[in-house]
């Protein structure tokens, strides 16, 4: 059903150029997009909301390309992916952990934790933090994580088991035990 209400809305879109549809759709995806360039540019507000306008951008643009061969949260999602390797790309990162910025406005009680978490993402590779991302905070399955980077399943879930053995030594070893 939901995605009947998405090809509707595209639909609205791309025949009609209905503005309002397009808005109905930011409004539904806008959250998990930005939640997904939250992740991977490591809490930089500022950066995932530009990257986030420029997902929906290039999505308003190219809607008439999208052909419902796979859900439009996936299509949105492969363009987001799309947007952060272009920019990746373009601004080569070789910030260490300790530049992190400090001050972050993430919505959790535990700015401590919230830090720790962001330092521990850092020391993963770029595609084993996106498939981890991807997974735990967007949940999406390793079908869709594939779909999205065009990695081969077996290299997704070997992303994802090196990333989260990471991750969990890092925690660990910053005394986050159970």
């Amino acid at each position: 059903m939901k995605q009947l209400n998405d090809i509707s809305l595209v639909t609205r879109v791309a025949v009609f150029h209905d503005k309002k549809a397009f808005d109905a759709l930011v409004v539904k995806y806008q959250a998990a997009v930005r939640r997904f360039f939250l992740s991977q540019t490591l809490g930089d507000a500022q950066l995932s909301d530009d990257l986030a306008q420029d997902t929906f951008i290039k999505a308003y643009t190219n809607i008439g390309r999208f052909r419902g061969l796979s859900g439009f949260s996936t299509w949105l999602y492969r363009i987001a992916y799309n947007v952060l390797y272009d920019y990746r790309r373009s601004h080569k990162v070789t910030d260490d952990v300790s530049s992190v910025p400090a001050d972050r406005s993430v919505a959790q009680a535990d700015k401590g934790l919230s830090i720790d978490i962001y330092s521990a993402l850092k020391l993963l590779k770029d595609d084993e933090r996106l498939c981890l991302t991807l997974q735990i905070i967007d949940g999406l399955s390793v079908d869709k994580i594939s779909e999205i980077t065009s990695l081969p399943l077996g290299t997704v879930k070997s992303h994802l088991s090196r990333s989260k053995h990471k991750l969990v030594n890092y925690l660990k070893d910053n005394g986050y035990d159970r």
